[in-house]
């Protein structure tokens, strides 16, 4: 039996602004539940408009 992945947040380095892979961000068209890795690498921030490449992974 194989465990699921747990969800996992990244923030952006620029302006601070958090993506929640349980939560998605349904206001930008990424449904709850989407893993960071299936986020369109042409997606940016927001917030600040900063680029995928300028976030990283944290723990809260």
């Amino acid at each position: 039996m194989t465990l699921p992945t747990p969800n996992r947040t990244w923030m952006c380095l620029i302006c601070g602004w958090i993506y929640d892979e349980a939560a998605g961000a349904p206001d930008e068209g990424i449904a709850a539940g989407t893993a960071w890795a299936d986020v369109p690498p042409n997606w940016t921030c927001p917030e600040c408009g900063a680029r995928k490449d300028d976030f990283e992974m944290v723990e809260i």
